[in-house]
């Protein structure tokens, strides 16, 4: 396909030719529509895609006072205490904004 002219460009219009180019490729049947084009657009399959997977929360040094009681029952569960109770909050997290969106859905509407 050869671009159109910069006249067409600037007044909005799209050129004559590429009008007639793309009116001829919309009546093409699918299979007749050459999908090896190096520059068509990728055909993705998303069945299989999991929402975050790759996502990393930027994690931040901050100190904290736990009970001694609670952080002893964490780091009996051996290595990786750290991330538990970091697990443990966020699903806490988690719980209370559904919560809330829900309590401000019942009183929207």
């Amino acid at each position: 396909m050869r671009k159109g002219s910069s006249r067409a460009a600037k007044s909005g219009e799209i050129d004559p030719d590429i009008k007639a180019q793309l009116q001829a490729a919309a009546v093409l049947p699918d299979e007749q529509i050459n999908t090896a084009d190096p520059d068509a657009p990728e055909v993705a399959d998303w069945t299989g895609a999991i929402r975050g997977r790759f996502y990393r929360p930027v994690k931040k040094l901050k100190s904290l006072r736990i009970d001694a009681d609670v952080l002893a029952y964490f780091e009996s569960q051996g290595a990786g205490y750290q991330t538990r109770m970091n697990r443990v909050l966020r699903a806490s997290m988690l719980t209370e904004l559904r919560r809330r969106r829900q309590a401000a859905g019942k009183t929207r509407g």
